[in-house]
């Protein structure tokens, strides 16, 4: 899988997404939204509706095999997104197949504790999460670390709604590096 997604189930976290996305784009990353349904159509946990880039099947026709760390698979939290996000087999399977391969996977809320937690070798991997959803991580020898933001190899991980901005700003370090990240964040005024 070659590009920057952001994948969007029913119940997603409208702040963890589209600040994510926003920040991205000041960073110069064509990311792109997906809809985990046939319906470019998704409404937010706090009911917001948003039109995704791509529907589904527009996103699994456009498949490029091969993936590198600049390569990022994005979930955001909320519920029930997470837990919509994390019940798709299919996009599981992907998504392990993008880590395996070389690809980055960046969650933050709880996807890392529903979505990230289904990743093969997690064995010592720092993360970070929405309390109550370290467990799974746990679980799979994950280390927890409750900061804002973390980046180790290619995982990313963000606490919660309030973190967004920091987490965007892993991105933009893994795939466009340091100095595109901290212009992005001077121009923030944060």
């Amino acid at each position: 899988m070659k590009g920057v997604f952001v994948f969007l189930a029913d119940g997603f976290e409208e702040i963890e997404a589209l600040a994510t996305v926003d920040i991205l784009r000041r960073g110069g990353i064509d990311v792109k939204t997906v809809s985990i349904s046939h319906d470019r159509t998704v409404r937010g946990a706090h009911g917001i509706p948003v039109v995704a880039d791509w529907p589904r099947d527009e996103f699994d026709g456009c498949q490029i095999p091969g993936s590198g760390p600049e390569d990022v698979m994005i979930f955001p939290g909320g519920m029930p997104g997470a837990k919509n996000l994390a019940e798709d087999f299919y996009l599981m399977e992907q998504m392990r197949e993008h880590f395996t391969n070389g690809g980055t996977v960046a969650a933050i809320c709880a996807a890392p504790g529903l979505v990230a937690s289904q990743l093969p070798n997690l064995e010592g991997k720092k993360f970070t999460c929405y309390d109550g959803f370290e467990e799974a991580l746990l679980n799979e020898g994950a280390e927890y670390t409750g900061e804002p933001a973390v980046t180790d190899g290619n995982l990313i991980t963000g606490r919660g709604p309030g973190c967004a901005v920091r987490f965007a700003l892993e991105i933009i370090r893994k795939v466009k590096g340091n100095e595109v990240a901290e212009k992005v964040f001077a121009g923030l005024l944060a």
